[in-house]
């Protein structure tokens, strides 16, 4: 079995992979001050009740945008695992071309996106749109070319901003418009929501297919915890929750010699 993890700043979301196929899949809140013991039994717990065997992880793969983290996880891998784990960093093989200006700064979970949607989509002109506490667009060309993207603040993080810095607007539950009119506080905050970033993805969506895809329109594909919110609005010609497992899985394969005990 191979274990995959995306930690990201308020989820670690984790798939356990036999034969290459996705067997199981769970998540957990981010903490930044999680020691490598907690994470250890948490991780060896969860795959018990689910009826896996924590002993049969020959790999584990992780992704990772909270620095903080690191050592903690590098640690409870090889004290619960018995295994030193593939840190997606710079150095490590993913068959992207990234034309950053400085390739260093793209972030761990942009470029499995990418390595995800190339394995399941290869040879077409790509845009991913990842909805996590950051929503990020990156476009990725058929020659495997990450050309960089836009990043901006996730709908969670707007809806928290607005709660923080007002004095009389409440939280909500994010959910998906039934309407353009909001006929409550609660709901013109969840319609402002919704539908500012509907209007956001469209847009850039048609700028990067203008400036970097003229000649050939890119598949458009939606992915993080709030994709799905967007499935009827046809921002997306693909809805893939689980893009980024897929891609920690093909950085695994790229790199079996580094994996792996």
């Amino acid at each position: 079995m191979k274990l995959c993890l995306d930690v990201g700043n308020s989820q670690i979301f984790a798939g356990v992979f036999s034969d290459d196929v996705l067997q199981y899949q769970f998540r957990k809140t981010t903490v930044h001050q999680t020691s490598s013991d907690e994470m250890g039994v948490f991780f060896r717990g969860v795959l018990r009740e689910n009826n896996l065997d924590p002993d049969e992880v020959q790999t584990i793969a992780i992704c990772c945008v909270v620095p903080d983290l690191l050592y903690s996880l590098r640690a409870c891998c090889q004290k619960y695992f018995g295994l030193e784990p593939l840190v997606l960093r710079p150095g490590i093989k993913t068959g992207l071309k990234i034309l950053y200006r400085d390739p260093k700064e793209v972030g761990a979970d942009r470029i499995a996106d990418a390595v995800g949607a190339i394995k399941l989509f290869p040879d077409r002109n790509l845009i991913v749109a990842d909805f996590g506490t950051a929503t990020t667009v990156c476009a990725i060309t058929k020659n495997q070319e990450f050309l960089g993207g836009n990043i901006i603040p996730g709908i969670r993080l707007s809806m928290e901003a607005l709660e923080e810095k007002t004095a009389q607007l409440p939280p909500v539950e994010i959910v998906t418009a039934k309407s353009a009119v909001g006929r409550s506080t609660v709901e013109s905050i969840q319609n402002g929501l919704y539908w500012s970033n509907v209007g956001m993805i469209r847009e850039i969506v048609a700028r990067i297919s203008e400036e970097a895809f003229a000649e050939e329109a890119p598949l458009v594909l939606g992915t993080g915890g709030f994709a799905t919110l967007f499935a009827r609005t046809r921002i997306f010609d693909h809805i893939v929750p689980d893009l980024i497992l897929t891609g920690l899985m093909e950085v695994v394969r790229l790199n079996e010699s580094r994996a792996g005990k």
